[in-house]
């Protein structure tokens, strides 16, 4: 039977512990016992786990043998222009489980005035969720969610291959531009509901960025996301 798999949120030594609403579902929910085992993840290692200690907020396991995982080869950033905040959690939820490692929003031309104030208190929430479905999906470790950028900072990310998603774009597709192997680093930006403007594309042709579009329909942005990550993914080896 495959064991549950935690991602600790604090960790010394050979302990790791579960700690506040996370402690409060194993505990309660789960029903955890002493001496039971799960999987512990703690900074992208992942070791065997035997809880010592049932409290209410807070559950201690003894960190045992190291557990090998399969590490590809390949990483991949999404640079998402923030858009509407259900439909952005949505998201990262599901670009969390298809393997994403890191996650950078990005505040575009046409992002939302009152998106963009209120981005930056969002960003906890966000964590929290990329934690949730890393853990569901048993990844070694969550995404990591950066604070948000502006674009003119985002087209400097490093990446060994760097796509910009655009609607507009007439010659390649995403697929046709994955063809060129030996890039290990990718990084994808999508643009907000309505597009990047005309100077954001100058900024990323600039920086040395491939356009590449989805194909002939107009995606959501939610939906391109993970529409992308899901194509990068089945083309990588």
């Amino acid at each position: 039977m495959t064991r549950r798999r935690w991602i600790a949120d604090r960790t010394s030594g050979n302990r790791a512990w579960l700690t506040g609403a996370h402690a409060q579902h194993l505990s309660r929910v789960l029903r955890a016992r002493l001496g039971q085992e799960f999987d512990i993840s703690s900074n992208k290692v992942l070791r065997r786990g035997k809880i010592l200690r049932i409290d209410s907020d807070e559950v201690e396991f003894e960190l045992g043998e190291e557990i090998r995982t399969a590490v590809s080869a390949y990483q991949v950033t999404l640079a998402i222009s923030i858009f509407k905040f259900d439909r952005m959690e949505w998201a990262i939820e599901k670009c969390t489980e298809l393997g994403a490692v890191r996650i950078v929003p990005m505040l575009a031309d046409r992002t939302e005035a009152h998106l963009a104030a209120a981005a930056m208190k969002r960003v906890g929430r966000w964590r929290r969720i990329a934690s949730q479905a890393a853990e569901q999906s048993r990844q070694v470790s969550p995404p990591e969610i950066s604070d948000p950028i502006k674009v003119k900072e985002g087209v400097g990310l490093n990446g060994d291959l760097k796509i910009v998603l655009s609607e507009i774009e007439e010659t390649s597709t995403l697929r046709q531009v994955l063809q060129s192997p030996g890039e290990q680093h990718l990084v994808l930006a999508f643009g907000p509901e309505g597009g990047w403007s005309d100077a954001e594309l100058a900024l990323f042709r600039n920086a040395g960025w491939i356009s590449a579009s989805l194909g002939g329909t107009i995606l959501r942005a939610e939906t391109a996301a993970i529409a992308a990550l899901a194509v990068v993914l089945s083309e990588l080896p």
